[in-house]
């Protein structure tokens, strides 16, 4: 099965282009990344906090059924320009992995359908390539299927 969302990564840099259109609104699409009930759905993860301004912070909580915490992020926000731009940073904490630099852009495609853009900049050519070692695509498409579901339960 073709993954949806593309992860686009060149040889030598250490930033990694990720896009997925949707069958959403660009407004709606938005909102699934800016609405705290409606992150947790698509995500899978609690939101402790989600401050959608700019210097405004947010951190994400994901616990086993034992109810320990297994992955814990959190960033700031730098940009914040409704239903076109976010610009934050994002770190996974209790993780070798240093803080990453995105660029999240949501784009208008029809009045039915949008795309986002997600450029993200790691420390290092080496950061970047040991998260594409990870189960990352299938994660991140994972998530978003389940975005798009959500989506059009909202239209």
């Amino acid at each position: 099965m073709e993954l949806k969302t593309k992860i686009h990564a060149e040889d030598n840099k250490q930033e990694i282009l990720i896009t997925r259109e949707f069958d959403l609104p660009v407004e709606l699409l938005f909102k699934a990344y800016t609405e705290s009930d409606i992150v947790e759905q698509w995500m899978g993860t609690k939101v402790l906090k989600l401050e959608n301004k700019p210097h405004g912070g947010y951190q994400f909580e994901t616990s086993n059924p034992k109810g320990e915490v297994v992955f814990r992020a959190n960033g700031t926000i730098h940009e914040f320009l409704p239903d076109h731009k976010i610009t934050r940073t994002f770190q996974m904490e209790n993780t070798p992995f240093p803080v990453q630099l995105e660029f999240l852009t949501f784009e208008k495609i029809t009045d039915n359908t949008s795309k986002i853009t997600i450029h993200t900049i790691y420390q290092s050519v080496d950061y970047r390539d040991k998260i594409l070692k990870l189960p990352f695509a299938q994660g991140l498409n994972m998530a978003h299927n389940r975005l798009q579901e959500i989506g059009n339960t909202l239209k």
